[in-house]
């Protein structure tokens, strides 16, 4: 199916008071200054409300992305990157407004990760080095409707991002109670530094990636959990899928890793730094409080499923508050990125990297006409590259997975992976 996009409007949502002067240049932090120039998007789709129409729908999220904007005043200027600052001169957040041939129907009958792209104003990645954020919303032939948020990595992490979306939403409906106040002192936490020799690209392809979209129900998760207990106790939701998950890529893209070639793989795990620092920081706290941790796992036929995730869980662990006071006092981890990063480009490291947006709120967004009934995210521009999502029940996980095309082609196609994934897209 292919879907047609018709403009009806673009625009600049400027916020609703101004930026004081002394607020005007907002400092990138280290672990900001060295994340990818992407966009994180997010697209939240709404039924027809039969209590509104779409010209007030359009005015009231306009209105209330512009009183968000105040708070949250960076979004609305443009990132300097070369000089590590975003620059608060209010010029404004990038917004589209659209409508689309089909029916929300039809895009919940497929939830095609792709056809996400067309709620997307223009190619993933474009602008991510300059605009802090975008907005799309996209109105369907039926009255239903399509919230794109894209927020660069250069800003914020996912945290970030699910903060902003609960205080615009929450000023739409009048919940004035619910908004919070952000805290942007990553760059005081994480101080800037020279990263001159890293390339933040790194690892950023426009062709040749699939993106699929795979839902695990409630009882594929539990049994998957079983399945790799660890001496711990049972392995999480997350731990579980992610051990499944690389241990299906591997069984089906690379039967034995091959020893004279110099080639070694890693999982990559997001890790959210905010809880594992001494003391802990709340999650107000703006900007990408997150660091990759890299595990180089045993295969799963010398030591068991159970191995895999024995050995992320304890890379994870090992990230708490020394940890953290070395990563701001230190050189050690630009050097290590460095190196990763080398390796990668030389084509010796294949890394395989996992984020979860599971227990995030995203079914919560409620701009004043209910909650959505699907939420996803878009073809992105990295390959082996997996996201989680709760399902809307949540009980239930979907898992976006980015691959290139041929290993797709085998990945989709592995027996084990086809007995725990649901067959039904609407799962």
């Amino acid at each position: 199916m292919k879907i047609d996009i018709e403009v009806i409007s673009k625009e600049t949502i400027t916020p609703s008071s101004p930026t004081p002067a002394d607020l005007r240049h907002y400092h990138l932090s280290y672990l900001d200054q060295i994340q990818p120039p992407i966009f994180m998007p997010l697209v939240m789709f709404y039924p027809s409300e039969t209590n509104t129409n779409g010209v007030e729908q359009a005015e009231k999220i306009k209105k209330s992305l512009s009183e968000a904007l105040t708070i949250f005043y960076p979004l609305a200027g443009r990132i300097k990157v070369d000089n590590a600052y975003v620059d608060c001169n209010d010029e404004g957040l990038y917004f589209v407004e659209a409508k689309a041939n089909c029916y929300l129907s039809d895009i919940l009958d497929r939830r095609d990760p792709g056809d996400n792209n067309s709620f997307i104003p223009f190619e993933l990645d474009d602008g991510a080095d300059t605009l802090p954020a975008m907005v799309q919303i996209t109105f369907f032939k039926c009255g239903g409707l399509a919230v794109l948020i894209g927020m660069s990595h250069k800003v914020g992490d996912a945290s970030s991002l699910i903060m902003f979306l609960n205080c615009w939403a929450a000023i739409a409906r009048g919940a004035n109670a619910e908004i919070v106040a952000p805290r942007f002192e990553a760059a005081t936490l994480f101080p800037p530094k020279d990263i001159s020799g890293f390339q933040p690209r790194t690892g950023i392809i426009k062709e040749n990636i699939a993106t699929k979209r795979f839902v695990f129900d409630a009882s594929a998760v539990a049994n998957l959990r079983e399945k790799y207990t660890v001496d711990g106790g049972r392995s999480t939701r997350v731990e579980a899928l992610s051990a499944f998950i690389w241990s299906r890529f591997m069984a089906a893209t690379k039967a034995e890793t091959d020893e004279q070639s110099g080639e070694f793989y890693t999982v990559v795990q997001a890790v959210n730094l905010r809880t594992r620092m001494d003391p802990p920081l709340s999650n107000h706290y703006f900007g990408n409080i997150i660091r990759a941790v890299f595990t180089k796992p045993c295969a799963a036929n010398e030591y068991g499923p159970h191995e895999i995730v024995n050995q992320i869980r304890d890379a994870i662990c090992k990230v708490n508050a020394e940890y953290v006071k070395k990563l701001q006092e230190t050189d050690g981890h630009l050097e290590f990125m460095k190196k990763a990063a080398a390796s990668y480009l030389k084509g010796e490291m294949v890394s395989f990297a996992f984020t979860s947006l599971c227990r995030f709120p995203v079914y919560e967004t409620d701009f004043g006409w209910g909650k959505p009934v699907w939420v996803g995210s878009a073809r992105m521009t990295f390959k082996n590259l997996v996201t989680f999502f709760d399902t809307k029940s949540g009980d239930g996980i979907e898992v976006w997975i980015n691959l290139k095309e041929e290993d797709m082609a085998k990945f989709e196609a592995d027996e084990e992976l086809i007995a725990y994934v649901s067959p039904s897209p609407n799962a």
